[in-house]
């Protein structure tokens, strides 16, 4: 079992409700949930999980199957220590012994549905930083604005070093070498997706991102096909200069943008890191400096694995038909268990609905009003009836 005990930055401003005090909120359409920074990813569903766990030993029952546990307080930063951990001699002797990896998860939409994924995107954060220090031009104090006329701005340097990273759009990575292993879609893959699209709801995808359009206008299952298949390029924050109330008339001495680049099977994050700073080098943005935060490779999961097929087992039982897809588009540090030395399956699972991850007023259901969608009680049983197959599956 992976769980992660960290969360992402607020800004409490933001939230409706503090988003440190856990508390129970009434949500119309849905029923009472709990909001909170890390309500659905991922406390919620690993609180749920150990209620299972309790529940099991309520009833004078034995779990069926050994657990070996792992956690970890770094994934939102990549994970950059998780690798050792794995590797140390008793831990990876444990994992050896085992038949599979799961994540807990509410993996309900608002329409009840479920999807399975087999496997996640790779990820590489990174910081760059311009300054006129180490650039050897502009300034290396903030100075007054007058002097942009003589003076070169390194928040202009940022901007411009950015602007090659992408196509003129900002949707297609233009970064030297950085997609050339990217693995194309299969045709079977293809047909996955096209299925997924026939029977999820593009415009509830569109309320629950608060999106009216896709990247260049294309159609539902092309958006799906780009959200599988594709690396990208994302700036996650962009800080130079003064950002306060008002003006304030400086030529800023730094500035800084926060980078997240996913990857897609056949990629690797060393690979991607190496790529950006040999493309900024030859552009001449060598100066700018690169500081990787954290990263990790993509995922795959056959789909046979026994962890997939205990997950759809449980799934019909409860009367749903679970959509298909190649992959998450998120990523989690799950290469530690998929690839050498382990090679075990993965996959996350789980009834119950939440939303809001990384954003305000993040929640998980408690008690559901939605008959389509279990509340805590039936991500529990859900938990309880996961072990008892995989206990079966072979």
């Amino acid at each position: 079992i992976y769980f992660m005990y960290d969360v992402k930055q607020v800004d409490p401003a933001e939230w409706t409700s503090p988003p440190w005090d856990a508390a129970l909120v009434d949500k119309p359409g849905l029923g009472k949930v709990v909001m909170g920074r890390g309500a659905v990813n991922q406390k919620g569903p690993e609180a749920a999980f150990i209620a299972a766990l309790h529940a099991i030993r309520g009833a004078n029952r034995k779990v069926p199957v050994n657990l070996v546990l792992v956690a970890e307080g770094e994934e939102e930063i990549g994970s950059p220590h998780f690798p050792q951990i794995v590797r140390r001699p008793e831990v990876l002797a444990a994992l050896q012994k085992s038949a599979g990896i799961f994540m807990p998860s509410a993996s309900q939409g608002l329409d009840g549905q479920v999807t399975i994924t087999f496997g996640a995107k790779g990820v590489i954060e990174v910081e760059l930083v311009s300054s006129g220090e180490r650039w050897g031009r502009g300034p290396k104090q903030d100075i007054h604005s007058s002097n942009k006329a003589r003076v070169d701005s390194p928040a202009w340097h940022l901007v411009q070093a950015l602007a090659t990273l992408v196509s003129a759009d900002g949707n297609d990575p233009a970064i030297d070498g950085f997609a050339d292993k990217a693995r194309p879609i299969s045709a079977a893959e293809k047909a996955m997706i096209a299925d997924a699209a026939a029977r999820l709801d593009e415009n509830g995808a569109k309320r629950l991102l608060g999106v009216q359009r896709w990247v260049r206008d294309v159609q539902w299952q092309e958006a799906l096909e780009l959200l599988m298949s594709r690396p990208t390029v994302n700036i996650e924050g962009l800080v130079g200069g003064y950002t306060g109330p008002g003006g304030k008339t400086i030529l800023p001495y730094r500035a800084i943008a926060k980078l997240d680049l996913r990857l897609v099977p056949d990629m690797k994050a060393a690979e991607a890191l190496a790529a950006l700073k040999a493309h900024l080098e030859k552009r001449g943005f060598g100066d700018i400096e690169v500081n990787m935060t954290g990263g990790y490779d993509p995922t795959s999961t056959a789909q046979d694995a026994m962890v997939i097929r205990a997950q759809e087992a449980v799934y019909r039982r409860s009367r749903i038909d679970p959509i298909k897809l190649p992959r998450n588009a998120g990523s989690w540090p799950g290469y530690v268990f998929t690839g050498e030395p382990l090679r075990l399956a993965a996959g996350h699972f789980g009834m119950g609905h939440g939303s809001g991850a990384h954003a305000p007023d993040e929640y998980y259901i408690i008690e559901s009003t939605n008959p389509k969608v279990q509340g805590i009680d039936g991500a529990v049983r859900s938990y309880v009836e996961y072990l008892y197959e995989v206990a079966r599956t072979r």
